[in-house]
């Protein structure tokens, strides 16, 4: 019988196993990650976390020599939905469940390509309608003001704070429900480390955004909620 979980609870992870190789990465984890509000994952170098915040979009998957065993649930337009029931489809996953990298990764196109690109991959063909859409998107992560007057400049020009809030303002624009970030800031100087905080905060009013992050201060600062890592299991939460 699975637990009772409150109303607000967004993910459920259960019994999971992650393996590459002969390496067992994590250990029968069960955790479960309230919505709209930020979960913190910290720990040593190596216990997991990265790993764990894949196995929540199954970007892990083109690995060959990688397998998993275990449960990973989470509530997508008010339905609980089994992430790894093969009728799901991957393509639907993560347009609901984005991630953002910790080195950015512009693509090698215009700053309005790099945000249009995963509309133009989901279908969409509405020029008018991608151009409010990836405008939006930019306001969203505060770097409208900064690039409005380049759009058609290669993305890859920007400073690495810039190119950072293109990437989130890319995982932004189909609007997903949750939000994993693999240690956003630690490229960034103070100044851009504050902007993705404060955006941080304000994202949460409409998502679920899990971080992980080596820096104590700052999870002080944006966490509503600290889960700890060490050799590839839950030490607290």
């Amino acid at each position: 019988m699975k637990p009772i979980l409150p109303d607000t609870t967004k993910i459920r992870v259960a019994d999971l196993n992650f393996f590459y190789r002969d390496r067992h990465i994590l250990k029968d984890l069960t955790v479960s990650f309230e919505k709209n509000a930020i979960s913190a994952l910290i720990g040593p170098s190596g216990a997991g976390k990265s790993t764990f915040l894949i196995t929540l979009n199954r970007l892990w998957e083109h690995l060959p020599e990688a397998r998993m065993s275990g449960g990973v649930e989470i509530s997508l337009d008010g339905l609980w939905r089994n992430i790894y029931d093969r009728k799901f489809p991957v393509t639907d996953l993560r347009r609901r469940v984005a991630m953002v990298f910790q080195t950015p990764n512009p693509l090698p196109m215009s700053i309005a390509r790099n945000v249009s690109f995963p509309l133009r991959m989901a279908g969409n063909t509405d020029r008018e309608a991608m151009r409010q859409k990836v405008e939006e998107a930019l306001k969203m992560a505060y770097l409208w003001e900064e690039v409005k007057d380049r759009m058609n400049e290669d993305a890859r020009k920007l400073s690495g704070g810039q190119q950072q809030r293109l990437c989130l303002a890319r995982a932004l624009v189909l609007q997903p429900e949750v939000l994993l970030m693999d240690e956003p800031t630690s490229s960034l100087d103070a100044t851009a480390t504050d902007v993705i905080e404060e955006l941080l905060l304000k994202l949460k009013k409409d998502r679920t955004v899990l971080v992980v992050s080596h820096y104590l201060d700052q999870v002080k600062r944006v966490a509503d909620r600290v889960i700890t890592f060490a050799d590839g299991v839950v030490v607290s939460s």
